[in-house]
């Protein structure tokens, strides 16, 4: 290879490397909100992909407004997509176990988190949603956008009070 091409390959390679992705989540610098264990591609601390509510507001999501049976007339939850959630966790299965504070645990299928804009909603009309008020974080189903989501099967599986997701092959 010639003296002049070493300059061309190095600016090449600079610039592969910037547009590559991150390989790794990055570590949370404040407290942690969510856990994701299982199958996780991306972990970032002892297996499993930890997240803050700055990593969590970084990633795309949605506001919606809705109707719910647990909230008090039209409220509008936000916070990132859970498909974007699962994605930054390298998340790869077929089912999720979410688990709340309280013990309470539902079946999601993966399908439900990529089919659909579910929302892991980190605030309720604006507001940074508390253990008092659903959080640190809830899963939101479309139901602004599907009104056949509206029944027992959904509502069963819109966890609030989300402590950690496991991913099950």
């Amino acid at each position: 290879m010639g003296a002049h091409m070493k300059p061309l390959l190095a600016i090449l390679l600079a610039a592969v490397l910037a547009a590559s992705p991150a390989a790794a989540l990055d570590e949370p610098k404040g407290p942690v909100i969510l856990t994701i264990v299982g199958v996780v591609a991306e972990p970032n601390r002892d297996g499993s992909a930890v997240f803050d509510l700055a990593m969590l507001d970084a990633l795309k999501g949605r506001r919606a407004k809705m109707d719910t049976p647990w909230t008090q007339g039209e409220v509008e939850f936000s916070g990132p997509l859970l498909r974007e959630v699962l994605k930054a966790a390298g998340a790869e299965g077929s089912r999720l176990l979410v688990h709340a504070l309280n013990g309470y645990s539902a079946e999601v299928p993966m399908s439900d988190a990529l089919a659909m804009d579910t929302i892991l909603a980190t605030r309720l009309d604006g507001e940074v949603m508390t253990v008092r008020t659903k959080g640190p974080s809830m899963l939101v189903y479309p139901f602004d956008q599907d009104s056949s989501l509206f029944n027992e099967k959904y509502f069963a599986r819109s966890v609030w009070q989300i402590k950690q997701i496991e991913v099950v092959q």
